[in-house]
């Protein structure tokens, strides 16, 4: 039986997530369809139109994505000072570039005169819309159910297009969610749906690569913002080059038709991360079968399951592949 998603969620400890969603009714609903010869790739780019918009509204960062052809990956990290620090002015727009909102929140957000007896009402709504604003289950409801919309329009029927709930999965320490963003950035090479990845369309990785040709990152992703130092930007505590060029080293490998090896440099990450590189290896190449619950090492698997009332700690095996337990 599916488990509520408050207890699968513990903000306190970790605001980094793995969300994955998968289209149901046939098997392929993007790209080629075997079965009419039509293509859908162009609704791949709708999801990724969708969830770089609202990167921009939620106080949500995205570090990775993947859109495949029957289902997406997304690593999201909820940002709770963010949302926190807009004025309500902040939140009430923001809210309504999604959603229209009620009579009072609209008066608000014009300027007009808000009356005595609808005080109440409106701080309740800016309130929940805050707490919305940040909620990853919100941050996914906003994905998928518009692109459920054009597509059913498209193909002029109704019901479900996405199956009933996404899957997420809490990702405890910085080695796991380094490895799951590789192993989203990886999927269309093990898929064989691309050959290098920054050739793979409609990913994370390659929006990275081509920001990164410009000596930039790209705006609408969480950034790297290199080692740990005093007054420390919001990101990734790596360097985006040699991440970057641990993704295109394990690729290679991951792919039997091209030489490839670990290079001393992404070694040092690896070290850093307390993860050998044939743990490193089976980590991106299997995340999806080795994790079905929180990833990380015993001693943070335990404390979120402590937090949650969770009685045994599931899947606490995988944790040996981020450390000697």
């Amino acid at each position: 039986m599916p488990r509520p998603r408050r207890t699968q969620v513990s903000i306190e400890d970790t605001p980094a997530y793995h969300c994955c969603s998968r289209v149901s009714r046939r098997a392929f609903l993007f790209g080629d369809d075997k079965y009419t010869g039509k293509n859908y790739d162009h609704r791949r780019g709708w999801v990724e139109s969708q969830l770089l918009k609202l990167g921009g509204i939620f106080a949500i960062d995205i570090a990775a994505y993947a859109v495949m052809s029957n289902h997406l990956h997304v690593v999201l990290l909820v940002d709770i000072y963010q949302a926190n620090s807009w004025t309500d002015m902040d939140v009430v727009i923001r809210w309504h570039q999604l959603f229209k909102g009620t009579d009072i929140t609209q008066k608000f957000a014009s300027g007009e005169v808000i009356l005595g007896h609808e005080v109440s009402q409106l701080k309740n709504s800016i309130a929940e819309y805050r707490s919305r604003l940040s909620d990853i289950s919100w941050f996914m409801r906003c994905l998928n159910e518009p692109i459920a919309r054009m597509a059913n329009k498209e193909d002029k029927c109704t019901g479900r297009f996405w199956e009933g709930r996404f899957k997420s999965q809490a990702l405890l320490d910085e080695a796991a969610i380094l490895a799951c963003m590789a192993y989203v950035d990886l999927n269309p090479i093990r898929a064989k749906m691309a050959e290098t990845p920054e050739g793979s369309a409609h990913t994370s990785i390659k929006r990275r690569v081509k920001s990164a040709i410009k000596g930039e990152q790209p705006n609408s992703l969480l950034p790297f913002v290199g080692n740990e130092r005093n007054n420390m930007p919001k990101g990734l505590m790596f360097n985006v080059k040699d991440y970057l060029t641990l993704v295109d080293e394990t690729g290679r490998i991951i792919r039997h038709d091209k030489r490839g090896a670990i290079s001393a440099q992404s070694q040092q990450i690896l070290t850093r991360l307390n993860i050998s590189v044939e743990n490193w290896l089976k980590i991106t190449n299997e995340f999806g079968k080795l994790f079905k619950g929180p990833v990380g090492t015993l001693q943070e698997v335990t404390i979120y399951s402590e937090h949650l009332d969770k009685r045994r700690r599931h899947y606490s095996q995988s944790c040996r592949h981020f450390d000697d337990c």
